[in-house]
């Protein structure tokens, strides 16, 4: 009974030995479901149950599927691999770059709008706005929400053609060529254009909604008063300066301070020097946006500062007076070029600074056409080009007061020393000669500096007879006392130094040596002596102020957003007491007799008592010599410093001096009367 039942036992896997051919795996099923049988009840009733060891003798009829060591090793080791692959990917994913598509899931969903501060407000000395923030509205890209709409954006890119001007959508390619999927501004909207109307504005705001990635938004733009409106002068945007959009040098520099892709900044003047001031503190918007980058609603807020306001020393109503008198007298000798700065001798404060020919800054503000640009840079006048602290002359005679006050101190002459003016000396073949025929006869240092008699200046300087002279050295210690060779450290960008020669720069530059005959021209302004009109400014405030050289300055006040209070600037002393007072006083005594004797006697008609310094500055022979006149007065109790000077203008008594002249006459006789009964300012 037992062998038979074995016996169909052994057919039914046998049966399934062919049939795992094609079914595989279900031999092991066949297997159980026998050996339950098997165990449970026997076909024909005659017993119930098999031990498991006669159960088992069945197990060597077994046909099944089998892998052997090396195969079974390989598919182990393949899986293992995959599972190691899936792993490692998941762990670069997850943490090492975690962050990085959190990121960029996130932003899916939830974006950082940043919230720009609006600019501070510059304002001259007596409160009056000189710039102000203009609401415009703008149309911007976020080039991630337009490529993902459809394939590159082509949709919102044939909208942005048939919407813009050819000009602006060419801008919208050209920034959108620079903007790189995995650099932060990528995420970051793109201004396309900020000079929407209000109209155009509205209907692309509407018809936005269709395209992704496009955003209509209102932002604030610079614009510059003292350009606008029926009184209109341009002479202050060489102090104000201006903005403009962010370059990319600029933005890869200052991109860790926080300025964006779309930024503007200062350029030049005022704005430039005081970028950090005026910009304030951004704001952050947390926003939710659905698919399209549109916004659903804000999720948190942190506030913006503004942009503390300046309040510059200069006084508005002074500085158009000064160009509109410096305007005026130059239309009629038919020039063009010119600087005049008037300054407080006492603070150092700039009250005006002029220089012409200028340009309106508002052309930059608003964007200037490659045209109009080059227009500017081909003007022979050089519009762009401030005289005042970037200008570089021969500063004529007006250098002799700090060539007196050398020779005084170094005891090369004495209070009443005199020396014969006949018309000039002669050194072996060299004749130096004087500007008056015949000279000035006996002359003192008081004298000499009225009438700027070159003679006493060449033997001060160079020296001659039993007079040794200063020598070129002493000279150059004198002029860099005085501020001269080095830049003043006024608060606006572009400052020269100037020149002051020696016998070792000569040599070096030139590969020339030093003749007694460059000591002369040293003496007297000429040569190679280069000086800014703000330096001649500021060594004649020496002799107002009496022996204490100033850091010119701009700014009056700044009023802090953040402690809301106004923080007064202080003066700075760059020297003191580095000439004894009684020089100075012998100093200040000569230009005094300038006005009521000598060469600057137009101002003896003022209402006020005043001391001057002419000089004609000749710098090349076929062109006509610069025209200086440098002042101040009251001359017991100095409120102003005023200096002139006119490119290629003649004398400065007969072209600078009226123009001085005009100017302290109104100052003095119309502005202060106003002034005076003006309320104060607070």
């Amino acid at each position: 009974m037992l062998d038979k039942f074995k016996s169909k036992l052994f057919n039914k896997f046998k049966t399934a030995k062919d049939e795992s051919i094609f079914w595989g795996g279900g031999l092991g099923l066949i297997d159980k479901d026998l050996r339950e049988r098997a165990k449970s009840q026997w076909v024909e009733g005659a017993f119930v149950n098999y031990s498991e060891e006669e159960l088992s003798s069945t197990n060597k009829n077994y046909l099944g599927l089998s892998l052997n060591n090396r195969i079974f090793a390989f598919f182990f080791g393949f899986i293992v691999f995959m599972l190691l692959i899936l792993f490692g990917r998941a762990f670069f994913l997850q943490v090492i770059n975690g962050d990085y598509y959190l990121e960029i899931a996130e932003k899916n969903r939830i974006r950082i709008f940043n919230l720009a501060s609006p600019r501070g407000i510059i304002y001259d000395k007596n409160g009056e706005s000189l710039v102000k923030n203009v609401p415009n509205f703008a149309l911007f890209i976020v080039p991630y929400d337009m490529k993902n709409a459809d394939d590159e954006g082509v949709a919102t890119m044939s909208w942005l053609k048939d919407n813009l001007l050819p000009e602006d959508f060419a801008k919208a390619e050209e920034k959108l060529q620079k903007v790189k999927i995995k650099n932060k501004e990528y995420f970051e909207p793109v201004l396309i254009t900020d000079t929407l109307d209000y109209e155009k504005a509205m209907s692309l705001r509407i018809d936005s909604v269709n395209y992704p990635g496009i955003q209509i938004e209102v932002v604030p733009k610079r614009e510059y008063l003292t350009t606008k409106g029926e009184n209109a002068t341009n002479s202050l945007s060489h102090v104000l300066g201006y903005v403009g959009g962010i370059n990319p040098e600029e933005f890869s520099e200052k991109s860790k301070d926080g300025y964006l892709f779309n930024d503007e900044l200062g350029k030049s003047g005022i704005e430039l020097t005081y970028e950090k001031v005026l910009r304030g503190k951004y704001g952050k918007e947390q926003i939710e946006i659905n698919s399209t980058g549109k916004a659903i609603k804000i999720l948190a807020k942190e506030e913006l500062q503004k942009g503390d306001n300046l309040y510059l020393t200069i006084d508005s109503v002074l500085q158009e007076k000064l160009e509109t008198i410096m305007r005026q007298r130059m239309a009629k000798i038919g020039k063009r070029r010119g600087a005049g700065i008037v300054m407080n001798p006492e603070t150092g404060a700039i009250l005006a600074m002029v220089s012409l020919p200028a340009y309106d800054n508002n052309l930059f503000s608003e964007g200037i056409s490659n045209e109009e640009y080059s227009n500017l840079l081909a003007d022979a006048d050089k519009p762009l080009f401030n005289r005042v602290v970037s200008g570089e002359y021969p500063s004529g005679s007006t250098i002799k007061v700090v060539i007196g006050a050398a020779g005084l101190a170094e005891g090369v002459i004495k209070e009443w020393t005199t020396v014969l003016s006949v018309g000039g000396i002669r050194i072996g073949e060299w004749f130096y000669p004087d500007w008056l025929a015949g000279g000035h006869g006996i002359t003192d240092i008081r004298k000499a500096l009225a009438n700027s008699v070159n003679t006493f200046f060449y033997i001060v300087g160079g020296g001659y007879g039993d007079i040794k002279g200063l020598g070129a050295y002493k000279i150059t210690e004198y002029l860099t006392l005085f501020g001269l060779g080095e830049k003043t450290g006024i608060d606006l960008p572009g400052e020269k130094s100037g020149l002051v020669p020696t016998p070792d720069w000569k040599e070096e530059t030139k590969n020339e040596q030093w003749y007694v005959g460059d000591t002369y021209h040293l003496a007297i302004g000429q040569g190679d002596l280069l000086v800014t009109p703000l330096q001649v400014a500021n060594y004649t405030a020496v002799f107002a102020n009496k022996g204490k050289l100033l850091k010119p300055k701009l700014i009056d006040r700044i009023y802090s957003q953040q402690e809301k209070k106004e923080i007064f600037v202080e003066t700075e002393y760059i020297r003191e007491n580095f000439i004894d007072a009684k020089i100075i006083d012998i100093i200040r005594a000569g230009m005094r007799q300038c006005v009521t004797t000598g060469s600057g006697r137009i101002l003896n008609s003022l209402p006020v008592t005043s001391a001057a310094k002419t000089g004609t500055a000749q710098w090349t022979p076929e062109k006509t010599p610069h025209a200086w006149f440098t002042s101040f007065a009251p001359y017991e109790n100095p409120e102003l410093v005023v200096t002139i000077l006119m490119e290629e203008s003649g004398e400065g008594s007969s072209i600078a001096a009226p123009m001085a002249y005009e100017f302290y006459n109104w100052y003095f006789r119309e502005y202060k009367k106003t002034m005076s009964n003006a309320p104060a300012v607070n």
